[in-house]
């Protein structure tokens, strides 16, 4: 399993302690910037994650203040069903009936435990399939 993660400065922090929490998990990541605390925009990190997770068919991470933002840019692109989780449940159910391929998350709004909670369960956590395929696909007209 590979994860491609990406953040604006708002999530560097954060960013920066759940890539050593997927490493230290044997995970393999991805970092796709931003790659200090200085001003960007984060609909170009968004893009750029969103692109990776649509091309390698590999899961995602972004990480902002609140998690709003990376969420609505990510959501632009066909294929892409990115969840903005604050819970554990909402992680569970994202994957369970979602098969949410971005996980967004806020630093300013979790702190890093819950946050790690947060990707442990939505990276273990399978899609049912069944009816939630029908509508799942369904996303996909237009």
């Amino acid at each position: 399993m590979k994860i491609i993660v990406g953040s604006d400065h708002g999530g560097y922090s954060l960013k920066c302690l759940i890539i050593a929490h997927l490493e230290q998990q044997g995970i393999e990541v991805q970092d796709m910037g931003c790659y200090s605390e200085d001003s960007c925009d984060y609909p170009v990190i968004a893009k750029e994650v969103a692109k990776e997770v649509l091309l390698t068919k590999d899961r995602g991470i972004l990480i902002c203040g609140t998690g709003i933002g990376m969420s609505i840019a990510a959501n632009k692109f066909k294929g892409i069903r990115a969840s903005l989780c604050n819970d554990t449940y909402s992680a569970r159910m994202t994957r369970k009936h979602n098969d949410s391929n971005i996980l967004c998350l806020g630093e300013r709004v979790i702190g890093p435990g819950l946050a790690f909670d947060i990707v442990d369960e939505w990276l273990i956590t399978e899609f049912e399939g069944g009816r939630h395929e029908r509508r799942i696909n369904m996303l996909e007209l237009e």
